[in-house]
């Protein structure tokens, strides 16, 4: 049982809870990172960095040394395709500070200027594409006819639902209130969410098993992915196999961050922590398939970089030889399996 509840997502949650006073964990997840006015993702604070009031820092934070990588591994990945004929989106960016111009490129440069979207993997990084446009809360998913669209750790942010196995049977867990405190509780029946998925789950679990599904992120690849574009998805995220998912997680995945610590007080602070939780690579695979993607390619972020981006990567390597500079460090960590390599994988497809 979590306390100390925030009073604008208390009101909240009773709000959504109605008479019944408790929610699906996908829906009070839901509250807590994306309410208007309560949730984590809502409020203008810092989120990303390695600032001590931070709570969790991404490819990003190592500066432009990540963005120069995309780009050179999309335009290997567009296979001989003119860049210039594609725009950039990259989709889950920090909404703009007030002050800050988001948005597509106007850069007066044109095609191959730099564009500086806040906190934008592409931030301070020469481009050849046409355009490069951000994707916010709150922003709607519009995508041009010709795109690149790219996300980093976008899909883990995601509600999912928690089930967990209990006398032979999955039971779906749910939040309520006691008092002014939230407490787990199993909710009567599954969701109709769940329920549309029964048939995949695990016949033979033991009892307390848990799993989380992250249905929400295979819903947003689909509704990516049904929009009349052509070009090319890539995610960088960290998820599992759904074989992984269904018998070698037996305490599901979700996790909260707060300052840049782990924790599994998933009710605590709603609204002031991170939640995140692996996404299932083959229900995301499927999303792209049934939208006429061709064979979707998943790597780790290490052979990523090393298969796509290898002429950069040697670019850098020679102009940074002899020293151990800050961009060959992040280089490093971004490459590293001990660090994001093997942590972080790349989900990439094509489509014409």
């Amino acid at each position: 049982m979590a306390s100390a509840i925030p009073p604008e997502f208390l009101a909240a949650f009773r709000q959504a809870a109605g008479d019944g006073g408790a929610l699906s964990f996908a829906r009070f997840m839901e509250l807590a990172l994306y309410h208007p006015d309560a949730g984590y993702y809502a409020q203008q604070r810092r989120r990303i960095g390695r600032a001590p009031e931070a709570d969790f820092f991404t490819a990003t934070s190592l500066g432009p040394v990540f963005g120069e990588l995309v780009v050179a591994a999309c335009v290997a990945l567009l296979d001989q395709r003119p860049p210039r004929d594609y725009t950039f989106v990259e989709i889950g960016t920090e909404p703009p500070a007030p002050g800050n111009v988001g948005g597509v490129d106007s850069s007066p440069d044109g095609p191959g200027g730099v564009f500086t979207p806040t906190r934008s993997g592409l931030a301070g990084v020469a481009h050849p594409f046409a355009a490069v446009a951000t994707i916010s809360l709150g922003q709607p998913l519009q995508l041009p006819p010709r795109a690149v669209v790219f996300s980093n750790e976008l899909f883990d942010a995601q509600p999912c639902h928690r089930l967990v196995r209990q006398a032979g049977c999955w039971r779906e867990s749910g939040v309520g209130l006691r008092g002014d405190a939230l407490e787990e509780v199993l909710l009567p029946e599954l969701t109709s969410e769940v329920q549309a998925v029964l048939d995949r789950l695990p016949a033979a679990a033991p009892d307390g098993y848990r799993i989380d599904l992250p249905l929400a992120a295979a819903q947003l690849a689909a509704r990516i992915a049904a929009q009349p574009w052509a070009g090319l998805f890539v995610a960088f995220d960290y998820g599992k196999s759904w074989r992984e998912l269904a018998e070698d997680t037996p305490a599901g995945t979700v996790r909260a961050y707060l300052r840049h610590r782990q924790s599994n007080d998933l009710l605590a602070r709603p609204g002031e922590q991170d939640l995140t939780c692996h996404v299932c690579w083959d229900w995301l695979n499927e999303a792209l398939t049934a939208h006429g993607f061709a064979a979707p390619v998943l790597e780790s972020q290490e052979a990523f970089f090393v298969h796509h981006a290898s002429a950069a990567l040697s670019r850098l390597t020679a102009a940074e030889a002899g020293r151990f500079s800050g961009r060959k460090l992040g280089v490093m960590q971004l490459l590293h399996p001990g660090n994001m390599g093997q942590k972080f994988q790349v989900l990439w497809a094509r489509r014409d």
